[in-house]
């Protein structure tokens, strides 16, 4: 019988363990352990609010002894005169070690959505191409996003209208409050450094991609060289040969480009 009773109280232990790990990982909201959601209104151009629907995990690539980075940022929103949610994800990818980009704004127009992002630190700002000024700009074409250039971005758009560089303490804390108001984030993204993340810029910019972001060559497997790899050789075949000999394939060799018309 004591042998029951025993048997009996592993096993209680074993199933509120269980319930206690659905719990916690429901109310992380299928991000895993570790993550945080929060709600933002959010002021567009014409005056109107929407609410932001943002959540982010964490993990990939860190330094000893630092917490993880953002692995991955998602949003979801309804445009105005629209009754239909989309989603926008910045994702992890292993040649940048993090999510890809940081989300600056959200915007609208006749019903189209637009987002407004960073590339997320320097190997982000080159794999995107080293945009200047330092935007990736997305436009939903019905179905999905498509990358499009800072010109068709509406002139309208000029405000950054969401909460910037959310590390975990400060999602944490954003988590806590629930939904966070439009002129809470306006007066927090008032006091950025620089320029280009207290409005949209449309000239370009010294040092967009950072001080120190030199330019560098992706080898498409996660590995990165410098440029001056490839701008030092003498000609486009000794270039080539430094991307054979890197096993840069042909996709990220950037020798022709560097060599057209030499």
């Amino acid at each position: 019988m004591r042998t029951n009773q025993l048997w009996m109280k592993r096993m209680m232990k074993f199933w509120l363990f269980l319930v206690m790990g659905v719990s916690m990982n429901t109310s992380a909201g299928l991000l895993g352990f570790g993550g945080n959601s929060w709600k933002e209104e959010v002021l567009l151009h014409d005056g109107q609010k929407i609410i932001v629907e943002r959540s982010q995990s964490y993990g990939g690539r860190s330094e000893p002894g630092q917490s993880g980075p953002i692995k991955e940022h998602s949003i979801r929103f309804t445009p105005p005169g629209s009754s239909k949610a989309i989603a926008w994800t910045s994702e992890y990818s292993e040649d940048v070690g993090r999510a890809n980009f940081n989300l600056l704004a959200v915007h609208a127009l006749n019903g189209t959505a637009y987002i407004v992002a960073s590339p997320n630190l320097c190997l982000s700002y080159n794999k995107w191409g080293r945009p200047n000024p330092p935007y990736v700009i997305f436009k939903h074409d019905g179905s999905q996003w498509q990358r499009i250039a800072m010109e068709s971005l509406p002139i309208e758009f000029k405000t950054i209208n969401v909460f910037l560089s959310i590390q975990k303490v400060q999602a944490e804390e954003l988590s806590a409050v629930g939904l966070t108001s439009a002129e809470t984030i306006s007066q927090a993204n008032r006091r950025s450094e620089n320029p280009e993340f207290r409005s949209i810029l449309r000239d370009a910019r010294v040092n967009a991609g950072g001080e120190g972001c030199e330019e560098m060559v992706s080898n498409g497997k996660g590995g990165w060289l410098g440029i001056d790899w490839f701008k030092s050789q003498p000609d486009v075949d000794a270039c080539l040969k430094v991307c054979a000999q890197k096993g840069i394939s042909s996709e990220f060799c950037p020798c022709k480009n560097l060599f057209k018309g030499k």
